[in-house]
This record gives C-alpha cells, sequence and structure tokens, in this order.
C-alpha cells in the first residue's frame, strides 16, 4: 500500500491510510500527556510515595517532549522523517511496556522520560510529514485532522485512565499504548513516503553542541514554571536565570557554527516569528481553561467531582469536532481570515469569562468555553497550516518542531503563571469563598483576554506586512 500511485483513486486510498497513521501518533502523544494525571493518587499508595515525587511521573514525559522537539525534528531533516517517526513510535511503545513492568517509582519516572523522547520524535515529524503525503492544496484539512485527534487525545485520557484504573490497575494506563503503538508503526511502516526520505549526516551537518545547550534552556525553563506548584521560590528564579544564560550562550553557539541547529536567520521572517509567539501566547490563554476552571466549577458553582469532569470534557469535545471543518475552511478561503476569526472569537470568549456574573451558573460558563475553544481550533489549524505550507522540505522538521516548542512553552507558562494569578486574587482555595473564587476567575480572564489581543495585534501587523509585500510585487 504505496502513497504513490499511477491511478487516482488508489492514491486517494493510500493517502487516507498516511493520515491515519500520522493521526493516530499524534493520538498517542497526546493521550501519553494525560492519561497519567489520573493515576496520581493511585500512585501515592501503590510506591508509598509523596505526591511532590509522584507528580514526577507528569513532568518527566513533559519535560523531556518539551526539551527535545525541536532537535529531534531536526534530526528527521538530515536522517529521513520516516525514519526516525518510526524509531520514535517503536520508542514510545517499548517505553510503555517499561513503564507498566516498573518495580520502582524511579524507575517508572525513567520509562516516563523516554516515553517523552518519543513522544517528543511523534509531534514533531508527525506535522513535518503532513507536506510529503498530502497536496498544499488540502494542507488545511490534514492540519484540522492531526488537530482533532490532538485534542481527543487530550479528552481521552482522564475518563480512559480511570476506567483502566479501576479495572486492570495503574499498569493498564501504560500498556493500553502497546498496542496502538504497534498498530501506529504498523501503518506508518505500510502507508508512509518514503521519498525524499534519506540525507547524508555529513560530518559537521549536525550540531551537537547547540542541540545540549538548547535542551538544558527548555529544561532549565520547565523546571522553573513547574517546580512548586505555581509558587515562586528562590530555586524558581534561579533556575530562570539559568535557562535566559543557557538561551544566550545557545545564540552565540548558532551565530557561529557552520551548521546550526536552528537558523537565527529564520526569525528574521516576521510571518514566522509572528505565529511563533501567536501560538505561545493563545496556548498560555487555553491553559488557563484547565488551571482554573475546575477550581471555579467546584468552589465558585459548587458542581460535584462528576459534573466538573463533564464539564471540562466539553472545550476537547468542541475542538476535536470543529479541527477538520476549519482545515476545510481555510483550504478554501485562506488562512489569513480565518487566523484573525479564530483570534477574534477567542477574544470575545475571554471577555464574556472575564464579565461572567456567576449567578448564570454552568451555562454562563460554557457558553463562552465554548467560544473560545471554537476560536483556538481554529487559529490553531490555520496556524500550523499557514507555516507548514511554505516551508521548504529541508526545514519541515524543524519548523515543525519549533511550533511544537511554542505551544509547550505557553501551556508550561500558562499553568504557572495564570495558577498564579487566580491564586493571587481568590485567596486560599482551600477556604477561599465563591466570591473571592468568582474575583480570581474574572481578573485572571482579563489578563488572558489582553494576551489574545496581542496575538490579535501581531496577526494584524503580519496581514499589513503581507499586502505591503503584494502591492510592491504588482
Amino acid at each position: 500500500m504505496k502513497p504513490v500511485s499511477t491511478g487516482s483513486e488508489p492514491e486517494v486510498v493510500s493517502v487516507g491510510w498516511a493520515l491515519a497513521s500520522l493521526s493516530l501518533s499524534m493520538l498517542l502523544a497526546s493521550l501519553g500527556t494525560s492519561i497519567a494525571n489520573v493515576g496520581l493518587p493511585t500512585l501515592v499508595q501503590a510506591f508509598g510515595a509523596s505526591f511532590q515525587q509522584v507528580q514526577w511521573v507528569v513532568l518527566a514525559y513533559l519535560l523531556a517532549m518539551t526539551a527535545l522537539i525541536v532537535s529531534v525534528g531536526r534530526l528527521g531533516d538530515l536522517l529521513g522523517r520516516r525514519r526516525l517517526l518510526l524509531a520514535g513510535i517503536l520508542l514510545f511503545t517499548l517505553a510503555s511496556m517499561l513503564c507498566a513492568v516498573a518495580p520502582t517509582l524511579g524507575m517508572l519516572i525513567a520509562a516516563r522520560a523516554l516515553q517523552g523522547v518519543g513522544a517528543a520524535i511523534m509531534m514533531a515529524l508527525t506535522l513535518a510529514l503532513v507536506g510529503e503525503t498530502v497536496s498544499k492544496a488540502r494542507t488545511g484539512s490534514a492540519m484540522g485532522l492531526l488537530g482533532t485527534m490532538s485534542a481527543i487525545g487530550t479528552a481521552l485520557g482522564p475518563s480512559l485512565g480511570g476506567v483502566l484504573i479501576a479495572g486492570f490497575g495503574w499498569q493498564a494506563l501504560f500498556l493500553v499504548c502497546v498496542p496502538l503503538g504497534g498498530l501506529t508503526c504498523a501503518l506508518a511502516y505500510r502507508c508512509l513516503p518514503a521519498a525524499g526520505q534519506a540525507r547524508d549526516l555529513e560530518r559537521g551537518a549536525f550540531d551537537p553542541l547547540g542541540t545540549l545547550l538548547l535542551a538544558f534552556t527548555l529544561l532549565a525553563y520547565g523546571l522553573a514554571m513547574t517546580l512548586g506548584r505555581g509558587h515562586f521560590g528562590l530555586l524558581n528564579v534561579g533556575l530562570l536565570v539559568v535557562a535566559l544564560l543557557a538561551a544566550g550562550l545557545f545564540v552565540w553557539v548558532e551565530a557561529r557554527v557552520a551548521a546550526p541547529l536552528i537558523r537565527l536567520a529564520l526569525f528574521r521572517d516576521a510571518a514566522l516569528s509572528g505565529s511563533l509567539a501567536m501560538s505561545a501566547l493563545v496556548s498560555t490563554v487555553m491553559m488557563a481553561t484547565l488551571v482554573v476552571g475546575p477550581f471555579y466549577l467546584a468552589h465558585g458553582l459548587g458542581l460535584e467531582t462528576f459534573a466538573v469532569g463533564l464539564a471540562m470534557s466539553l472545550g476537547p469535545c468542541v475542538t476535536a469536532l470543529s479541527g477538520v471543518p476549519a482545515g476545510r475552511i481555510a483550504d478554501q478561503f485562506g488562512v489569513q481570515p480565518m487566523i484573525l476569526a479564530g483570534l477574534g472569537a477567542m477574544a470575545l470568549g475571554c471577555l464574556m469569562l472575564a464579565l461572567l456574573p456567576a449567578s448564570l451558573g454552568i451555562g454562563g460558563y460554557l457558553g463562552p468555553m465554548v467560544i473560545t475553544t471554537l476560536g483556538y481550533a481554529t487559529f490553531q489549524t490555520a496556524n500550523n497550516t499557514a507555516v507548514m505550507s511554505d516551508v521548504g522540505a529541508e526545514q519541515r522538521g524543524v519548523i515543525s518542531g519549533l511550533l511544537n516548542l511554542s505551544r509547550n512553552l505557553g501551556l508550561i507558562t500558562g499553568a504557572s503563571l495564570m495558577g498564579a494569578v487566580f491564586a493571587a486574587v481568590a485567596g486560599d482555595l482551600s477556604t477561599a469563598s465563591a466570591e473571592a473564587v468568582a474575583s480570581g476567575m474574572g481578573f485572571t480572564f482579563v489578563l488572558a483576554t489582553g494576551l489574545v489581543l496581542m496575538a490579535l495585534l501581531a496577526a494584524l501587523l503580519s496581514q499589513q506586512r503581507r499586502w505591503r509585500t503584494l502591492d510592491s510585487v504588482a
């Protein structure tokens, strides 16, 4: 079942199966991010550990994925994306087995870090391989499908994890990924295009020092934003300083090596820089809905745990349902109008959440959430399409890595920044009144509205520069 065919119908079938393999790869990486969270209380009992120790089961995966996602994208450009994606899927599957049989918490955390490395490869190269799988005219639809699968994986994790723990124990959280990984690997091997995947790794073509410095920078930043659960101390500040120094050293090295990991000239492209900045900003905002939402629903509206879970599942469901239609609309009408429309909807939804009167109850929360999430899905699909459609074949891996990195950094920053803002306004959440929680919610989304407006301004400036370029060419 090869993707190259002389007839039009077999080619369509092959492209469909190739997209199925990429979709499963994105689903697995997203599922790995969310499925372990629900098992943390069980792991505390199973290993006799504290919550602070057990939370590294989640952090090890997230930090490994964030620190390496650009580097593995560059390796894919050099070694072949299909080849490296297959290795990443196998690594993810093997690490899932190691997680399930881990005899100690330390072994489990190490296996989760290894699983995060596999997830970094899968996320970076899945987007990069879209350009080798579908025509440019269908890129938006493909990006929408991948966004849908990512949302499904994120939404499915907690509910599926709860069922698996109840029926089979915590080991099932990781064993479920083994058959899915095997299926994904088989499909990718049979269906993904091999054309253009082999490139010689010439001496000096890879930048090991830059790779180590970038990974160290991102690791230090990730730790600074996640340790202390939003409460900044001297350790967090020290890690931020280390991250800044390492980032400066990384830039200095990249400007001097013959084959840099990231060509700094890429960031002179205002459209690319703007897209990465917008992605980070909106991801920061979306994390606010995941961090603040449960507290507002439970303490502000007094909902039971089951009702909170149902309400929180609405956002991922909206994203899953709107991803493919948003991609098709972007293919038909262009990505720039869709970027502006998505950001406009996000700004409106966040403003409604900021002004939300508690007297409206759950309906007053879910309505703005639908608008915000729909805007996010529209923006994300159009923004990814805009970036990946114009990237040369030799840079697809590293640019895809940068796109995923901007999203991950936004999520990490949002978890810390938005959580800290909410806690500062609402006060001690164990004793805070419903009014205090509502005030914290409102203030947090005032900030979120400002961040989305910054992204909207960047999009408008990018559109204005594009019009000027077209006028000068004409």
